[in-house]
């Protein structure tokens, strides 16, 4: 049994899928405190802050610790959370028929072992349906999600090529994570 460290369905979903036990416990880090605009820092530092606000509620003594983080970027513009149907768009828009990635960092403690990672997925998108983006942005299902992208929904049938694993994608390389919690 791990704590996961994140309110992410998504990444509860990936450990349910990977058939980890786990129990969610998500904290209240305020990544607007971050001022780095590189997007691995920026990943990195918010999974560290998120870490270690949880480290110090729950410690490792009862049961692990999992904290991830994820961003996109495009351009080389760290894309994050949408704020509203605009910003939503004008990140969509970047994307469309470009080149993103998803850089996703998790911490793993236990009593005897430690895991940090940054891993990256980059998709090729084909141009986005101008109706189908509409859509999917008042659907509201892009509001949560790094860069406003869901890559095993709306992202999907528009995806040309993909480098990475679509777990990291989502939120957390179980692909990494998985055999390290059975060594």
């Amino acid at each position: 049994m791990i704590r996961l460290g994140s309110n992410s369905k998504t990444r509860a979903l990936i450990l349910n899928d990977f058939k980890v036990n786990f129990i969610q416990n998500g904290g209240s880090f305020d990544e607007d405190s971050i001022t780095t605009t590189d997007p691995k820092s920026f990943v990195y530092e918010a999974t560290k802050g998120k870490y270690n606000e949880l480290l110090a509620k729950y410690g490792i003594n009862e049961m692990p610790l999992l904290v991830a983080d994820s961003v996109v970027t495009a351009n080389g513009e760290l894309l994050r959370k949408a704020k509203d149907e605009n910003d939503a768009r004008r990140m969509l828009e970047l994307q469309s028929g470009n080149e993103t990635s998803v850089i996703t960092c998790m911490i793993y403690k236990s009593k005897t072992k430690e895991l940090i990672d940054i891993s990256i997925t980059t998709y090729k998108f084909e141009t986005f349906d101008e109706n189908h983006m509409n859509e999917y942005i008042k659907s509201g299902e892009c509001f949560g999600k790094a860069g406003a992208i869901m890559v095993e929904g709306f992202c999907k049938p528009y995806i040309k090529e993909v480098v990475g694993y679509e777990s990291t994608a989502m939120g957390l390389c179980a692909q990494k994570l998985i055999p390290f919690l059975e060594s």
